[in-house]
């Protein structure tokens, strides 16, 4: 009879956390200094946040290079009470790590992502491979699918991309994305912006505006130039906020979904 490796049970804490260990090897620097290196990293979702964070345990973090924290924000992170600064070749980095509040997190560290709040550790490795922003959720899904369906994009009534050969990104938690090679988009109606984002599943995406007069939102359109492996068909091609524009499938027309980017979007104002 065969039998399969059960995966680890997610956990809670009577304070709200959710955690469950993971098996990857992970790291963190600070510049050249490696500040993590474990063997043994837990995950940990906090109440009301969608992504998780690392914590590792005291023996594989440097804590020769951590400092009871000088002005710990005490209360944030579940209620933690316990925050150090970091001290890395003279630059201190306040309030760079804590400890949660809850008994089985107790000898477990967990850190700033530098790319997610400004502050922190700013490169960090799961095996050989480099991450962003946040650890990725074992528990959330990101397929990019080559398609034939008939996709037809509209801003005010404007058609800004017509193809049949679209990639659709499916992703556990958001309206499926439709990805458009450049060719069938009229690339000419937007505007390059300085604008990127970091996603840990996708990778680093550029940004553009519609330059018309409509009240449209700013970096209504991205693109991954050199996405992660695991998406990799969605190389090059461009991307609209469907919670902004029409888009039509096949003929129907999609209603425009509802989502955390849907507040974000702001207006842009025009002359």
């Amino acid at each position: 009879m065969t039998t399969f490796p059960t995966a680890p049970a997610v956990r809670s804490t009577p304070e709200g956390l959710l955690w469950e260990p993971s098996e990857r090897w992970v790291r963190g620097r600070k510049g050249e200094v490696t500040v993590v290196d474990s063997r043994h990293p837990v995950l940990v979702w906090e109440p009301g946040v969608p992504v998780p964070l690392y914590a590792f345990p005291r023996a594989e973090v440097r804590e020769d290079l951590l400092r009871p924290a000088r002005n710990p924000p005490t209360g944030t992170h579940t209620g933690s009470r316990i925050f150090y600064d970091l001290d890395v070749d003279g630059e201190l980095l306040e309030n760079a790590a804590w400890t949660f509040p809850a008994a089985d997190l107790a000898d477990h560290i967990a850190f700033a992502w530098f790319r997610r709040t400004g502050r922190g550790l700013d490169h960090w490795y799961e095996e050989e491979e480099e991450i962003f922003v946040h650890p990725r959720d074992p528990h959330k899904r990101v397929d990019a699918l080559p398609s034939s369906r008939h996709l037809v994009v509209e801003i005010d009534g404007t058609v800004v991309a017509d193809t049949h050969r679209p990639v659709l990104l499916f992703e556990t938690g958001l309206p499926t994305r439709y990805y458009i090679p450049r060719e069938d988009v009229r690339l000419d109606l937007f505007e390059p912006t300085d604008h990127h984002t970091a996603c840990p599943y996708k990778g680093t995406a550029e940004y553009w505006s519609w330059r018309g007069e409509s009240d449209v939102p700013a970096n209504i359109v991205w693109s991954y130039p050199d996405p992660l492996p695991a998406v990799g068909p969605v190389k090059g091609l461009l991307a609209f906020y469907d919670e902004a524009v029409d888009i039509t499938v096949d003929g129907e027309r999609q209603e425009r979904p509802v989502t955390h980017f849907t507040g974000a979007l702001t207006e842009r104002p025009h002359a």
